[in-house]
């Protein structure tokens, strides 16, 4: 058998004016690496061996110089630094963050783009006006206490109750760690009652509410979902409140009991979602999230990019797509305060990450924390670098919108919108779930098998070795944008029509082949009592 000849050494540089450009190679490239004409930096001999990612200095850059990465600073060198050396986090210092003073607002007007007609997708319309891309029953619980009979219930609904209705795609507990021990009454509580509320009323659940109680919780169900606070699609009226169970309730005799009386409350849920069909609905019923995690130096470069020209495609099909992340974008804010529609929503984009600095200033939380080994091994100095490749893929529409943490979207409010959310996955998710997110996008570099089982979740591997690696967990190769074989534009129209697939039901994710699914965390900054 013929050996594979090892692929030539490949640079990629952002922009012309970066000093900077990272290795782009499988395995990084060897010290005395001559790198060839055509490619940045070419007749370089690599000083150091550079890992895959990582940046080399194209230019001798003295101490405290300046690096320049997507035409920005994302650091000054602690000394000197000659050309062909592997520059990392430990030569840079960080620099300091953007002032929330003195930002662009609106400023900057992109063209208006053609809208994208015609483009349609299989889904389930709601009677608040919203439309599902999946028919699942979910049953929200008040309190943590609860969780273990709920996940027993759903067990059994799932093995007994689940075949006769073929119709409904799943069965979901919506568990989560709120609910008592907690200042329920704090300011800052409102938060996570509001994204547990937001998250019962997503599309994907048709309008069913049902909700599994202890009893003497702080959060009591009247408080979670008031009466006339969500669509009613049974015949108790507006007034009934949400159907619930109550563990403590005198009628319960026993575990058994409870099982039963949640099993049998799920009947009339269950048949009235299975009476309902997929409908050709236009694409501007989308509501995409998108997020990255395990990101990497090619998040920035062939992913992200690639989400943003499908987030211009969506916004152009009259869609809503959301990103998030405020530690990740937070390095970038003169970027979204410029892009922002209004000055009235620049204010907004400003309030929130205002907002969000003294949350973290009161935990005394440095916000170079942010930046993981994992995106450090990736070829990320700091913040500041992964901050330039993140918000690549809000794509280049004016912000339309913002959401403060747990706002649910109206349905008069499309385009492109930024919902103010932690940069952990796993919160940015829930918070994009209580937004009314119906469509997922995740971008990965290192690697994560994250999942919703409240929504289909699109995989997207920013390199080669990735998707190859983890083939059966991927479901996009943005790689193929650094070794030459697609273009950032193909990528985002591949990803468009996907979306439109997975949307209908007519593919399922990686995610949800395997039953990949990652906990709800509700993000609470109220003290803990």
């Amino acid at each position: 058998m013929n050996a594979v000849s090892p692929r030539p050494p490949l640079t990629i540089r952002m922009r012309d004016e970066d000093n900077v450009a990272i290795v782009a190679n499988d395995g990084g490239l060897p010290e005395g690496t001559l790198l060839p004409a055509g490619i940045p930096g070419a007749g370089l001999v690599l000083r150091d061996k550079v890992p895959q990612g990582h940046k080399v200095a194209l230019t001798d850059l003295a101490e405290g110089d300046v690096v320049l990465r997507y035409g920005v600073p994302i650091g000054y060198a602690l000394k000197a630094i000659p050309a062909g050396s592997w520059v990392h986090e430990r030569l840079l210092q960080m620099p300091s963050a953007r002032a929330l003073e003195g930002l662009p607002i609106a400023t900057v007007k992109p063209p208006v783009a053609e809208p994208l007609e015609g483009y349609t997708f299989e889904g389930y319309r709601n009677a608040d006006g919203s439309v599902g891309t999946r028919n699942i029953l979910a049953i929200t619980t008040t309190v943590q206490c609860v969780a273990g009979v709920v996940a027993q219930a759903v067990a059994r609904i799932k093995a007994e109750l689940l075949p006769l209705y073929p119709n409904v795609d799943d069965v979901i507990g919506l568990e989560h760690s709120y609910g008592c021990g907690v200042a329920i009454d704090a300011p800052d509580a409102v938060i996570p009652i509001r994204t547990l509320k937001n998250i019962s009323l997503n599309p994907n659940f048709g309008g069913e509410v049902m909700v599994v109680s202890l009893g003497c919780e702080k959060l009591q169900p009247s408080r979670l979902l008031p009466p006339g606070s969500f669509p009613i699609v049974d015949e108790r009226g507006a007034d009934a409140g949400p159907e619930t169970v109550c563990l403590q309730d005198d009628a319960h005799v026993g575990f058994m009991s409870m099982l039963d009386d949640i099993l049998q409350t799920a009947k009339p849920h269950l048949a009235r979602l299975n009476a309902r069909k997929r409908e050709t609905v236009p694409a501007s019923e989308l509501v995409v999230g998108v997020q990255c995690g395990g990101s990497d130096a090619f998040s920035g470069v062939t992913a992200n990019p690639a989400v943003g020209f499908c987030a211009d495609l969506l916004v152009r099909a009259g869609a809503t797509i959301m990103f998030s992340e405020n530690t990740e974008v937070r390095d970038a804010v003169e970027q979204l305060t410029s892009r922002a529609a209004t000055p009235e929503v620049a204010d907004a984009i400003i309030r929130e990450l205002g907002w969000y600095d003294r949350y973290l200033d009161r935990g005394r939380v440095d916000r170079a924390a942010n930046t993981t080994p994992g995106n450090k091994a990736g070829g990320l100095s700091n913040i500041a670098e992964k901050a330039m490749g993140s918000i690549i893929k809000s794509g280049s529409s004016a912000i339309s919108h913002v959401l403060a943490p747990g706002d649910k979207l109206r349905q008069d409010q499309r385009g492109l919108v930024y919902a103010a959310t932690p940069a952990s996955d796993f919160i940015c998710g829930t918070l994009q779930l209580a937004a009314g997110m119906n469509l997922h996008i995740f971008t990965t570099g290192r690697g994560t098998p994250y999942g919703l089982a409240e929504c289909p979740v699109v995989k997207v591997a920013t390199r080669t070795d990735l998707a190859r690696r983890w083939h059966d967990l991927m479901d996009i190769n943005a790689g193929r944008i650094a070794d030459g074989e697609a273009s950032i534009e193909e990528t985002g129209w591949e990803m468009f029509r996907l979306l439109l697939d997975v949307a209908s039901g007519r593919k399922k994710t990686w995610a949800e082949h395997w039953k990949l699914h990652n906990a709800l965390v509700l993000f609470n900054p109220a003290p803990v009592t």
